[in-house]
């Protein structure tokens, strides 16, 4: 397992990198905001134009999606200011905003017109909540999704002062599986906004299933996709439903297969075999996702983030070393390439998005 460099978290402080929280200085100065909105929390951040992040810890507030628009927009201000209020500093002194949501939308902020788990009223679909953020706030707003924010602190905060010359590739293995391209230190949006769906990329998984697994389906739609494999839902619909065919005494075989899902992961942090059986077979879906990006990409790094990263040491170390262990690398590039976790993960979106806002603002 590959551990934060020395030299590269020093590096944070200089042009291109963020810097762990300070005390504000009594002068002012320019700042961005970084907004992380989600099912049922907005979390928020604050760093000055030297990168240095000013919010060491998390600063959230419901997100009020479920209440429409209207409600969540006024949350994403409401959080703002508790973050410039923790960070010490005034309104007047923001430059940008940068926001997050998770998918799908577009490259602008605009929200999938077929609607999405986070943002299921109807009042969401098609609606355009990077610029209703913009009216409300009256500032610039620079929107990603919130996958490929975290891809992006995730790259800034291992690489410092070198970002702008690595390139990466991020799994967040979640609900779904989200993901993310950085190169040269920036992310790579595509045409519509939906590059680095890493989740919906097809795998092959022949030597992954066990003989009579069934072909595991995506709530996309997809047959034999990553998420469908490497994500909390992939083992509700498909890892479970069959292992638990395999150990039908196991404690979780009583449980609603929902319930059961989330409780997997405590039960492989234990070293049960079953457990352990479910999470090698996502680990080694995401080693064969990161031969694909090396055969496309060919990044400097691959970044594992997720629930299953913030497992106990042990179990996060075993998972990381699973998934290096089936990712097939040319020997040129397994010499250069590193793999690590994805740092601070409950707050990296918001420090994605505030990171994203600095880039606009700078020259």
């Amino acid at each position: 397992m590959t551990a934060w460099p020395a030299a590269q978290t020093a590096a944070l402080a200089s042009f291109g990198g963020v810097s762990e929280a300070v005390p504000p200085p009594s002068a002012p100065r320019a700042v961005v905001v970084g907004i992380d909105v989600g099912g049922t929390k907005t979390n928020a951040t604050v760093i000055d134009e030297a990168g240095t992040i000013l919010v060491d810890h998390m600063v959230e507030a419901p997100s009020c999606v479920t209440d429409g628009p209207d409600s969540a927009v006024a949350a994403i201000e409401a959080v703002m200011l508790l973050a410039l209020d923790v960070a010490g500093v005034t309104r007047a002194a923001v430059r940008a905003v940068g926001l997050d949501t998770p998918g799908p939308a577009t490259a602008d902020g605009v929200l999938s017109q077929r609607g999405a788990t986070n943002f299921a009223l109807p009042a969401w679909w098609g609606f355009d909540i990077r610029a209703a953020a913009e009216a409300r706030l009256r500032l610039p707003v620079i929107y990603n999704n919130d996958a490929n924010a975290a891809a992006l602190y995730a790259h800034q905060r291992y690489f410092g002062a070198d970002a702008p010359w690595r390139s990466s590739v991020s799994a967040i293995v979640g609900t779904g599986l989200g993901g993310g391209v950085v190169e040269s230190g920036r992310v790579v949006k595509g045409a519509t906004g939906m590059a680095g769906e890493l989740g919906h990329v097809h795998l092959p998984l022949g030597d992954i299933l066990e003989p009579d697994q069934p072909a595991p389906r995506c709530n996309c739609g997809f047959s034999g996709d990553a998420e469908s494999v490497a994500s909390l839902t992939g083992i509700t619909n498909n890892l479970l439903p069959y292992w638990l065919t395999r150990y039908p005494d196991h404690p979780l075989a009583g449980l609603p297969i929902a319930e059961a899902a989330k409780t997997v992961r405590s039960f492989g942090e234990r070293g049960d075999e079953m457990a352990l059986r479910i999470f090698a077979q996502q680990a080694d879906a995401i080693g064969r996702l990161f031969t694909i990006a090396a055969n496309f990409t060919d990044p400097h790094a691959y970044f594992v983030g997720g629930g299953v990263t913030e497992a106990e040491p042990h179990f996060r170390d075993w998972f990381l070393d699973r998934v290096i262990g089936a990712t097939a690398l040319r020997e040129e590039q397994a010499s250069s390439a590193t793999f690590a976790i994805v740092a601070d993960l409950d707050m990296a979106g918001a420090r994605g998005s505030a990171i994203a806002a600095l880039h606009a603002i700078r020259p």
